[in-house]
């Protein structure tokens, strides 16, 4: 089965849930705003949001993904030949967005030492394009969510991989310090006489929330629900005819679909055509 941004905009639309604790915590027992934010993020995508067991959907969200991670490898869900999803839940409009030790990504590939094994077989993939879903909350309301690929968002990784091994070298040019592989940093074995303490050193990565990055093309709206999902015109394109077709027929005040302009995350003097997609809706 078959679904991508486009359906899930469409879906929103259709039915704007703004308090996801509330509407999951009866049926589901989702007492917490991250916990709700990443069921809501299956559910539209998989058009499952009036069905009522987490047995149910589960059942459902296998027809759609081909793999459901964890907090600690990328990412968070990856589509049946489609798009990979991170989901990232935010308190406010400044708020940054932690990655720990996973830097910001333009696409996901299988050849990453981020992502686990079952990940990385679970389909027959070697790049997947990744889109970032960030829920900016505020008293376990859903505020202002964003939906904007990496390729708009984030550089090339040879940008983070080159601060990352920069600190790594330097780390082990250090005299007289035992050094153990490892995907972080760096690892220390044996600091001290006896021999049995490790010192793991990790990288703490975090960028700025689409709100902040993106205020020149959108700006901040007080309605109780202000969807924004920034694609590329090229992806935007490539999505199927019908899905198009469906989302430019929503004709209301509160939707639209605009062409942008943006500034390239490896060389902000070059821009890239895009589609800015916003919905605002007042409960």
């Amino acid at each position: 089965m078959n679904t991508n941004l486009l359906i899930v905009l469409k879906n929103i639309v259709d039915n704007p849930i703004t308090s996801l604790v509330s509407h999951y915590s009866s049926s589901n027992r989702m007492n917490n705003m991250g916990e709700a934010l990443e069921l809501y993020v299956k559910d539209i995508f998989c058009n499952s949001l009036e069905v009522e067991t987490l047995a149910e959907k589960n059942e459902i969200f296998s027809k759609y993904f081909s793999y459901i991670g964890n907090q600690n490898n990328p990412p968070d869900l990856m589509i049946k030949g489609g798009d990979a999803i991170e989901v990232k839940k935010i308190e406010s409009l400044n708020s940054g967005i932690a990655l720990n030790s996973s830097y910001p990504k333009n696409k996901l590939y299988s050849h990453s030492a981020m992502i686990t094994k079952a990940c990385r077989e679970c389909e027959n993939w070697t790049e997947k394009d990744l889109l970032y879903v960030v829920g900016v909350t505020k008293n376990d309301v859903l505020k202002s969510p964003w939906f904007v690929y990496g390729d708009c968002y984030a550089a090339s990784s040879e940008i983070y991989e080159r601060i990352r091994a920069k600190i790594s070298s330097g780390l082990r040019e250090l005299a007289d310090v035992e050094f153990a592989e490892t995907n972080e940093l760096g690892r220390v074995n044996r600091v001290d006489p006896l021999g049995i303490t490790y010192l793991r050193i990790r990288g703490m990565w975090h960028f700025e929330n689409p709100n902040k990055v993106f205020d020149y093309v959108t700006e901040t709206n007080m309605a109780d629900l202000t969807v924004n999902a920034l694609i590329l015109k090229s992806k935007y394109d490539s999505f199927p005819v019908k899905d198009r077709k469906s989302i430019e027929a929503i004709k209301t005040d509160d939707f639209s679909i605009k062409d942008v302009s943006i500034k390239s995350p490896d060389n902000p003097a070059k821009l890239l055509n895009a589609k800015l997609i916003s919905f605002r809706c007042n409960a």
